[in-house]
């Protein structure tokens, strides 16, 4: 498979960091080597997997711009097969930093080759806004994960964030693709919630994937307790929902590689 893939969509709140952390994780537990990228200074990735960010010396801002060996910001988490390049706060310097760097817009890319023949799949977990580091993702993808809460405004919002994305794609990487589309955060008993996946699905066919992600208390207080949610409580709908889109991303995976 061998595949860096971007997950990101403009709005917050719409179960990013949960897709990035528990999609890596249940892909790991697959048996797959999997490398998780805390690309968002708020550093919830890394907090969703129980690592404290204000302890850390070094973070993926350490690798980026101060040009850190990989091994030496590399954390492996407690999910066998997981790797983390965690961060924290100080990601928030390197919006600064590269203002003023040639290609900044594609300076990950440069720092992150060669790590994709260590994993069979590399998340890159963006902040919720199309800044440089999220550009900086795309630019270095192969593909984009985009989660999309069921509510109002959604199409919306992801006809914006395509046009975004087509856009890096004119730019700075002509190979990026479209990964797919999660639908999260799905209320059976909503109306609207229901509608909204229609209409989705309308738009974008075979592109959203058949796993939905319903509202789950479990996945909402994992990170609390450092874990992701399908170790923190497998039995979950929630948990078994990424059980079921990690199988449903690999066979895509494997489909594509044919």
């Amino acid at each position: 498979m061998r595949k860096m893939i971007a997950v990101t969509n403009q709005k917050g709140g719409v179960g990013k960091t949960t897709t990035s952390v528990n999609l890596s994780a249940a892909i790991a537990l697959q048996g797959k080597s999997v490398l998780l990228v805390d690309m968002d200074p708020q550093g919830n990735a890394t907090t969703g997997l129980g690592i404290d960010p204000r302890s850390l010396k070094n973070t993926v801002y350490n690798y980026l711009i101060k040009h850190n060996k990989l091994e030496d910001v590399l954390i492996r988490t407690s999910v066998t097969g997981l790797s983390l390049l965690p961060a924290n706060a100080d990601l928030a310097g390197a919006e600064i930093e590269l203002a003023n760097v040639e290609s900044r817009e594609s300076y990950l890319r440069d720092v992150i080759t060669g790590a994709e023949e260590k994993y069979d799949a590399i998340f890159l977990d963006c902040p919720p806004a199309l800044g440089i580091l999220t550009i900086n993702a795309l630019a270095a993808a192969d593909s984009v994960l985009i989660p999309v809460q069921c509510e109002y405004y959604a199409m919306e919002g992801l006809t914006r964030l395509i046009g975004s994305i087509d856009r890096v794609r004119q730019s700075f990487n002509p190979n990026l693709s479209l990964e797919g589309i999660v639908l999260t955060m799905f209320d059976t008993r909503n109306t609207l919630a229901r509608q909204v996946a229609e209409q989705v699905r309308s738009h974008f066919t075979e592109k959203v994937y058949q796993t939905v992600i319903p509202r789950n208390v479990a996945l909402a207080e994992a990170p609390s307790y450092g874990r992701p949610g399908i170790l923190y409580n497998v039995a979950s709908a929630g948990s078994q929902a990424y059980v079921a889109l990690a199988k449903e991303f690999l066979a895509h995976g494997e489909k594509s590689a044919r």
